[in-house]
């Protein structure tokens, strides 16, 4: 085989997601020709939040402050117990600010290192889903959590305090519900685990903290999205170039592909049709299955073309991050961290994960329905 054909081989592995949303614009275009109208499809606001709030916790990665954090905690776990929370509720915790993907790159690696410290291997497999599962749902609270989120707050014209109070009652049921697990679980004394951190970078750290007030700005529709935008990247581009290389393009031009298909498809009357029908009335169940098969960053974007219920929506795309590994793309990140290392895991993984989130999204569907 030869290099370019392992090239296009290596894209497709890597970034399923984006390939599967390049060939539906792409197929899309042949049904409504490219034209200047294409233009109007894209929400530009959404993808300049996006990449602003991306280089930003990029920095603060950078800056080592989050390691930082979470090393500080650990030096007073005396118990596995005590390091099992920690670790599970630091990514629920600084999800709702810096995004689940990014909690799980965070945090992940650290609580694998944590764990062959503290002899702990045997906990790898329940702490890292416990963990995917705390920064799925814990990065629904707020818009910049995840992006979903983050979209549909910019489309639907929600509030800040709106949001938060709409995934209250799903977060704090599934942060019980961890908490429940793992304190019901034998413990055993441990040494103190502390992970070898660089010094912090206290000018980075700075200039990330003034980026996101920046960022907040943009987020409480105080300052336009584009000019955010343009300022982060002025800031990055000054302090530090290496910032804006880290962030993740994929991602944004699987929004960019997405919207190009999803406005085509409205202009396909065939196809306007048959998802307006199938949503109607059911647009939370529908968000959750959908999210099931293409996940729910995918749903959230094709779905909101064809319904006003912005809150079935989003409560359907975030309790829908749950069920299947792909369900959320976050998930796959900690999944890939865990194998590579531990591969004999990865069928334990598999049960334990499909296991426990689907019987939590079970429940979490059912307050759904009496709430």
């Amino acid at each position: 085989m030869n290099k370019s054909a392992n090239r296009i081989l290596h894209f497709i592995r890597t970034e399923t997601v984006l390939f599967f949303a390049m060939v539906i614009a792409l197929i899309s275009c042949i049904f409504v020709p490219p034209s200047l109208n294409y233009v109007n499809y894209i929400d530009w606001d959404t993808l300049a939040l996006l990449f602003a709030l991306m280089a930003v916790m990029q920095g603060f990665q950078k800056a080592g402050v989050f390691i930082f954090l979470a090393n500080s905690l650990l030096k007073t776990a005396k118990t596995s117990k005590k390091i099992c929370v920690i670790l599970v509720f630091l990514p629920f915790v600084f999800s709702t600010v810096i995004t689940n993907d990014v909690s799980l790159i965070t945090f992940v690696p650290f609580s694998i290192t944590v764990l062959q410290m503290a002899g702990l291997q045997k906990l790898m497999v329940p702490v890292t889903i416990m963990q995917t599962i705390a920064a799925n749902m814990g990065s629904s609270l707020t818009p910049m959590g995840n992006p979903q989120n983050l979209y549909l707050y910019s489309k639907s014209q929600i509030g800040f305090w709106e949001l938060f109070v709409l995934m209250l009652p799903y977060v704090v049921v599934t942060a019980v519900i961890l908490f429940l697990f793992i304190v019901m679980k034998k413990s055993e004394s441990v040494n103190q685990v502390s992970v070898p951190v660089r010094p912090a970078d206290y000018k980075l750290i700075s200039i990330c903290l003034i980026s996101l007030v920046i960022c907040m700005l943009g987020i409480f529709k105080i300052i336009p999205a584009l000019i955010i935008a343009l300022i982060i990247f002025a800031v990055f581009l000054v302090s530090d170039k290496n910032i804006l290389t880290g962030v993740d393009y994929s991602l944004l031009l699987t929004f960019f592909a997405f919207f190009i298909f999803i406005g085509n498809i409205k202009n396909i009357e065939v196809f306007r049709n048959f998802l307006s029908f199938a949503i109607e009335g059911h647009v939370k169940a529908v968000a959750v299955l959908t999210s099931q098969i293409i996940s729910n960053v995918p749903s959230a974007l094709l779905l909101s073309g064809f319904t006003d219920n912005w809150k079935e929506l989003i409560i359907g795309c975030n309790i829908g991050g749950l069920g299947t590994l792909i369900a959320s793309m976050a998930s796959l990140i900690s999944y890939k961290i865990l194998v590579q290392q531990y591969p004999k895991f990865k069928k334990q993984y598999y049960i334990f994960f499909s296991e426990s989130n689907f019987a939590l999204l079970i429940i979490l569907l059912i307050i759904a329905l009496i709430i």
